[in-house]
């Protein structure tokens, strides 16, 4: 699978948080792969699993940052996807040494455009771009 898809899978189950506890997150990653829809290999559920993970564990300081950065903003304000997909950029940016910033925004961006509301891209790489050095 490639990375923008990967990363798309991961989209997806982080979205279930805003519905689910923290600590109901194994399950909804097996019902996720469970669930007949996507085609992954085990190395492609590893990848995903971990990141996710990893991501859940550092949510509250993702949380803590997002807030920090975005004026006139709370995090209750920010539709349920844009905000699944600013936390995988976040941690992508700041946590994920593997993948550059420009990367990280351009492709929260297109998960916008395709799962957000109107004008989410331009709003997901707004406040993305206040977490690259420089550029904010």
């Amino acid at each position: 699978m490639k990375r923008s898809s990967l990363r798309e899978q991961i989209f997806k189950i982080l979205f279930r948080v805003e519905f689910n506890n923290v600590d109901e997150m194994p399950m909804q990653e097996e019902m996720f792969f469970s669930s007949g829809d996507l085609e992954a290999t085990d190395a492609d559920r590893e990848y995903i699993t971990n990141k996710v993970n990893r991501i859940l564990e550092k949510l509250p300081e993702i949380d803590a940052a997002l807030s920090e950065r975005m004026k006139g903003w709370t995090l209750e304000r920010i539709g349920r996807v844009e905000l699944a997909i600013l936390r995988l950029g976040v941690y992508e940016i700041v946590y994920d040494d593997e993948i550059p910033a420009g990367v990280a925004i351009s492709e929260a961006v297109e998960l916008a455009k395709k799962f957000g509301a109107d004008n989410a891209g331009a709003f997901v790489n707004g406040v993305l771009a206040k977490f690259v050095p420089g550029e904010s």
